[in-house]
């Protein structure tokens, strides 16, 4: 039986390379036991992808990640697992927020524009495949064209946040999110804790806020978690009861140093992270 799992992955039904066929496909291929597939802020892939792993033999776990409100100096992003992409107010949220994304840019391109940069909506579009558009659309692009040199560069100079051409992404408060995913049937994890940003205290706090909504896990298995960071969240699972996820955050080409299951390399999610959830979710 294969031992590697990943609960942590994105298709091009937003901002990954691989449909979300290819994605399962692939995961299989590398090894995998299980895999999630979490798209941000869609649930448009799902569908495809848990065909195409009934298909294969291979354990589809629904899911979404969903980016929140935050005021400190990272992001924060909640990770839906089993959700029922069914679900008419999930559905209806998450359109709203698809409709909001797609006025932000509009917005950006306009300002790309003013910075003196040809680029047009219509080479996103086709440049996205036909998932959701993002910065890393625009970050390819900029890299095609010779503007900037990487994908780094393109966010450190004119994407990111406080650059030039950035526009603030609408997002839910952290209680909307928990709530939409659970009526959805869905269980919540808090995604990379690493990338809010704070010291390990204020992520101590922000995590006993978050379980007081009603969080569900956290992911402590993540590719950029080194092990004393993993550790730290796994200490912070058992002080909340609270479960735990992890995966690699794989978005195909866009992130080309991570690999399906393993991360940069390193990365290893026990394969009973995968059944206690499942398990926490079936007793529902």
């Amino acid at each position: 039986m294969a031992e590697m799992i990943d609960l942590h992955t994105h298709s091009t039904a937003s901002d990954g390379t691989l449909s979300p066929e290819k994605l399962v496909a692939e995961a299989k291929k590398a090894g995998l036991f299980a895999l999630a597939l979490t798209d941000h802020d869609t649930i448009a892939g799902i569908k495809e992808a848990r065909k195409a792993a009934e298909a294969l033999g291979l354990e589809f776990v629904s899911g979404v990640e969903i980016s929140v409100k935050f005021e400190g100096p990272g992001h924060c992003h909640l990770l839906g697992y089993f959700v029922n992409e069914d679900n008419e107010k999930l559905v209806k949220t998450l359109k709203s927020l698809h409709e909001a994304r797609s006025q932000r840019n509009i917005l950006m391109v306009e300002k790309l524009k003013a910075l003196g940069i040809d680029i047009t909506l219509e080479e996103l579009e086709a440049i996205s495949g036909g998932g959701e558009i993002g910065r890393p659309h625009m970050a390819k692009i900029l890299v095609k064209k010779g503007v900037v040199k990487n994908f780094d560069e393109a966010f450190d100079r004119y994407l990111a946040k406080g650059r030039p051409a950035y526009v603030p992404k609408a997002r839910l408060s952290p209680e909307e999110a928990i709530t939409i995913i659970q009526e959805a049937g869905g269980l919540v994890s808090l995604a990379h804790p690493l990338y809010l940003g704070y010291p390990q205290e204020k992520i101590r706090a922000y995590v006993s806020s978050l379980k007081d909504l009603g969080l569900d896990a956290i992911e402590a298995y993540y590719t950029d978690h080194d092990e004393a960071f993993t550790n730290f969240c796994l200490d912070l699972a058992k002080e909340f009861a609270l479960l735990v996820t992890g995966g690699s955050d794989f978005h195909g080409d866009n992130k080309p140093e991570i690999k399906l299951g393993v991360g940069k390399g390193g990365l290893k999610v026990p394969k009973e992270v995968y059944f206690e959830l499942k398990k926490a979710w079936e007793s529902r």
